[in-house]
């Protein structure tokens, strides 16, 4: 999981956009390559540090892993789909807020989108006088998703290491006779005198019990 997010001002953006194969461009892509230059434009007056601008191609994980940028802005119009693939496998490992902008006007995509990850997907354009509230939104709601997977995270930890605990009591309180408490009390020394946490005694236990059989 990614640290505290930088101050907005201070942010390392990451443009990824269409791949672009031909030497000669067409219309369409000369269109692409003109809405990148404002997304940028309007990215940097925003006040935000665009590092780079980069292909959505199979070598984007690997580019985005050696930039390590704090936020990735995907610039995209039919072939967002393909980008948005690469994307969510660049961010696979160390998650990044993400915001898409598509100029296609079908939300079909959509909910499929924020499924993979995408923090925000804005429709129908640029909109370079709001490109600010924009980037805010998305990063409040990735560090808001953040919190919260942390704490479900956090949650099922304690849930595991409450198993290994009861379950290494139940040890002690057949094989020496212990009741309950005695045999936590027991635990719970042995993790004091260790320098360890409660859970690792449990499972220290746990796995000398199965052992010996």
């Amino acid at each position: 999981m990614m640290a505290a997010m930088n101050h907005p001002t201070s942010l390392k953006v990451v443009i990824v956009l269409p791949v672009t194969l031909s030497l000669e461009l067409d219309d369409d892509e000369v269109a692409e390559v003109e809405r990148t230059r404002i997304l940028r434009l309007a990215l940097l007056e925003a006040g935000y540090n665009v590092v780079a601008t980069l292909p959505g191609d199979a070598f984007l994980p690997d580019r985005i892993a050696q930039i390590q940028p704090d936020m990735i802005v995907v610039d995209a119009e039919s072939q967002g789909r393909d980008i948005l693939e690469h994307v969510v496998i660049a961010t696979r490992d160390e998650r990044r807020p993400i915001v898409l902008f598509s100029a296609e006007e079908d939300t079909s995509h959509v909910r499929r989108a924020i499924a993979a990850g995408v923090s925000a997907y804005v429709v129908a354009g640029l909109p370079s006088e709001s490109i600010k509230p924009v980037i805010e939104v998305a990063l409040a709601r990735f560090e808001h998703e953040e919190k919260l997977r942390a704490e479900l995270a956090d949650a099922r930890t304690q849930l595991e290491d409450r198993k290994v605990i009861d379950r290494a009591k139940g040890l002690l309180m057949t094989r020496q006779g212990l009741s309950e408490p005695e045999a936590y009390a027991r635990l719970r020394k042995a993790a004091m005198d260790k320098g360890i946490k409660l859970s690792e005694v449990a499972q220290r236990l746990i796995d000398a019990a199965d052992l010996l059989g």
